[in-house]
C-alpha cells in the first residue's frame, strides 16, 4: 500500500494535473497511457544503458581481448565496427520502418538480438582465447551494432508518439543518471574485487548480464502502449546521401567540416589502444578496469555541461580545444610510459588518462554535432547529415585497419600516431566559419 502510494506521489511529481500541457503533441489516444509509457520507456532505457556499458567496445572488450590474448589488429576493429554498425541501418532501414504504423516491434527485435549477441559473447569468454576468441567475439559483436542501429532507428519514433515533448528531456536525463550510478557500482566492484584467477569468469558474468538486462528491455518496453503513427515521408537516408554527394565538391563550407569530422576520428578510436596501454601497465587483474569504468562514468557527468555551455557559444573553438587536449594527452602517455613514471601508469594514474581522454571525447562530439546543426538549415540539413553520416561510416571502417598498424607497432605507438592526428584536426578546425551565434 505504502509503495503504490509512492508511486503516485512520484508520477503526480513528473505529470502533475496539467493534462493538456503534458499531452499536447501526442495522439489524443495516447494521452491516457502517457505515465505508464513514460515509466516502461524509462526502465526499458535504463536497463539498455547500463548493458551498452558493461558491453563497452572502447573499453571492457579490449580489456577482455588482451585477457584472452587477442592480436591487438582485432582490438582495433572493435569502435569502427560498433559505430559503423549502429549507423548503417539508421542509413538504409530507416525509411522502410517509417512505413511501418507502429514501429515497437522493430525496436523489440533489436533489443532481442542484442541479448543474444551479448550471450554469446559470455560463452566465447568463458571457452575460447587467442584468435578464435577474436573472431567470435567480433562476429557477435557486428550483430551487437546492427541490432543496436536497428534499435535507434525505432526508439525516437516511439517516444515521440508515447512520451510528449514536456516530458522527454526528464526522461533522458533520469534515464542517464540512474544507469550511471549503476555503472560506477559496477565499476567499484570490480576495483575492490580480488578476480586475479578468474578474469574469464568475471567477463562471462558482466556480458550475460548485459544480455540478461537486454531481455529484460525487451519485456519492459513491450508494454508500452503505442498509437499507429504516419507511414509518408522520410527517404531512404542512403539515396539521399548518393544524390547529394556533389556537396562535397560545391559546398566549400560543409567540405571543410567533413574532413574535420574525418581528423576526428582520431580521438574516436584512440579508446581501445588507451585500454591495452592500462592492460599493459597494469598488475593488479580488475583493478585497472574497474578504475576506466569510473573515471569514464564520471568524465562523461562532469563534463557534458561544460561542453554544452561552451558549444553554444563556439562549437567550433569546442572542436579545436578538446582534439589539442586530446594531442596533448597522447604525448603525455606515450612518454610516462617510455620514460616509465610509474606515478602516471599505476592504476589511479591510468584511470586520471582515461578520464581526460573521455572528456576530450565528449568534446569532440558534441562540437561536431552542434556545429552541423548550427551550419545547416531547413533547405540543406538533411543532406549535410545524409552525407556526412556516410561519409564517416565508410571512413569509421577503414579504421579498423588501425588494428593492423597496432599489431605491427604496439599500442603505445599507435596512441602516439593517434595524437599527430588530434593536434592536426585542431589545426584544421581553425579554417571553419564561426557559425555560433551567442548571446
Amino acid at each position: 500500500m505504502r509503495v503504490g502510494k509512492m508511486t503516485d506521489n512520484f508520477t503526480a511529481l513528473i505529470f502533475g494535473d496539467e493534462d493538456a500541457r503534458v499531452c499536447k503533441d501526442i495522439p489524443e489516444a495516447a494521452c491516457k497511457d502517457t505515465p505508464h509509457n513514460f515509466f516502461a520507456y524509462l526502465g526499458a532505457n535504463v536497463l539498455g544503458k547500463i548493458a551498452d556499458e558493461i558491453a563497452s567496445a572502447k573499453l571492457v572488450i579490449p580489456w577482455l581481448f588482451a585477457s584472452l590474448g587477442v592480436p591487438i589488429g582485432f582490438t582495433g576493429m572493435l569502435v569502427p565496427i560498433r559505430e559503423a554498425g549502429i549507423l548503417i541501418p539508421q542509413l538504409v532501414v530507416a525509411a522502410a520502418v517509417r512505413h511501418k504504423p507502429k514501429r515497437k516491434g522493430v525496436w523489440l527485435l533489436g533489443a532481442i538480438l542484442s541479448a543474444l549477441s551479448l550471450l554469446g559473447m559470455a560463452i566465447a569468454a568463458l571457452f575460447l582465447e587467442g584468435g578464435i576468441a577474436g573472431i567470435a567475439i567480433t562476429g557477435m559483436l557486428i550483430i551487437f551494432s546492427l541490432s543496436r542501429g536497428i534499435c535507434s532507428v525505432s526508439a525516437k519514433d516511439v517516444l515521440g508518439k508515447t512520451v510528449s515533448k514536456s516530458r522527454r528531456g526528464i526522461l533522458m536525463g533520469m534515464s542517464a543518471g540512474l544507469s550511471g550510478v549503476v555503472v560506477l557500482a559496477i565499476g567499484s566492484w570490480l576495483a575492490i574485487g580480488s578476480f586475479k584467477e578468474s578474469e574469464a569468469t568475471v567477463f562471462a558474468i558482466l556480458l550475460a548480464t548485459g544480455g540478461i538486462l537486454w531481455l529484460g528491455a525487451t519485456l519492459i518496453f513491450s508494454m508500452i502502449r503505442e498509437q499507429p503513427g504516419a507511414t509518408e515521408g522520410g527517404g531512404n537516408a542512403l539515396e539521399v546521401a548518393i544524390r547529394q554527394m556533389k556537396l562535397i565538391v560545391d559546398d566549400t563550407e560543409f567540405r571543410h567540416y567533413l574532413i574535420t569530422r574525418s581528423l576526428l576520428l582520431c580521438i574516436a578510436l584512440a579508446p581501445p589502444f588507451y585500454v591495452l596501454v592500462a592492460q599493459q601497465q597494469s598488475d593488479t587483474a580488475l583493478l585497472g578496469l574497474g578504475a576506466l569504468i569510473i573515471a569514464n562514468g564520471l568524465a562523461t557527468t562532469i563534463s557534458a555541461p561544460v561542453w554544452g555551455y561552451l558549444g553554444d557559444r563556439s562549437s567550433r573553438q569546442v572542436m579545436m580545444l578538446a582534439s589539442t587536449g586530446a594531442g596533448l594527452l597522447a604525448v603525455y602517455t606515450v612518454t610516462a610510459v617510455w620514460l616509465q613514471w610509474h606515478w602516471a601508469t599505476s592504476e589511479l594514474g591510468l584511470a586520471a588518462i582515461f578520464f581526460v581522454l573521455n572528456v576530450m571525447h565528449g568534446g569532440v562530439r558534441l562540437g561536431r554535432k552542434v556545429y552541423l546543426v548550427d551550419m545547416a538549415n531547413a533547405d540543406n540539413r538533411a543532406a549535410y547529415v545524409a552525407v556526412s553520416n556516410t561519409v564517416i561510416g565508410l571512413l569509421m571502417l577503414a579504421g579498423g585497419l588501425l588494428g593492423l598498424v597496432g599489431q605491427l607497432i604496439g599500442a603505445t605507438a599507435t596512441v602516439g600516431i593517434l595524437g599527430i592526428g588530434s593536434f592536426i584536426a585542431a589545426i584544421y578546425a581553425r579554417t571553419l566559419a564561426d557559425v555560433s551565434e551567442p548571446d
